[in-house]
């Protein structure tokens, strides 16, 4: 599925520069003639193909992910690794430093989401969209941290802390990082 989409961001991006690089200057020095070359046609059809293949591909993997229930949970995925925000941890003794764990995602909201927000920004309120955007992030990246710990056999994280910075339009992204610790019995 991967690759069905990289063909079409590639069949997008090349009717795209085609008909703005090439069609536009051509349009330009033979505006009399109303006959669109064959080239020009294909470039178009790359454009609008590459959108609609790289749309099926995306809308075909996230109802995947619905109904096989392979999306992501939003509760830690380890119960085993204890997670702080603290140096210490009461009445353990830390024996054993493993070294930083991460998790790491960036997540965007569909353009209907986006735009319910923009309204909710006009009118004031709770923009609710991003909010179930950022608490997902942030149980996928504390889950893919949790999960490198667990790899190196950890039993708790300590001093974990949260990052995050915008990437583009609706997209954050979302960064945890803490130290793995294994602790006395």
């Amino acid at each position: 599925m991967k690759i069905i989409r990289h063909i079409g961001s590639l069949a997008f991006v090349l009717g795209l520069f085609t008909a703005i690089f090439v069609g536009i200057p051509w349009y330009m020095t033979v505006a009399d003639d109303p006959v669109v070359p064959w080239w020009l046609r294909i470039a178009v059809f790359c454009l609008l193909g590459g959108i609609l293949v790289v749309l099926l591909t995306v809308a075909l993997e996230q109802w995947k992910n619905k109904t096989s229930g392979d999306g992501l949970p939003l509760t830690e995925s380890d119960p085993k690794v204890l997670l702080l925000n603290s140096a210490e941890i009461p009445a353990r003794e830390i024996t054993e430093i493993l070294g930083l764990v991460q998790g790491h995602t960036v997540y965007a909201i569909w353009l209907g989401k986006d735009l319910s927000a923009i309204v909710r920004l006009i009118l004031g309120g709770e923009l609710t969209e991003y909010t179930e955007m950022m608490g997902r992030a942030r149980a996928t990246a504390t889950n893919r941290m949790i999960a490198e710990a667990a790899e190196m056999r950890a039993d708790a994280i300590i001093n974990a802390r949260y990052m995050t910075t915008s990437v583009v339009g609706s997209a954050a992204e979302l960064l945890v990082y803490g130290t793995a610790v294994r602790l006395s019995e």
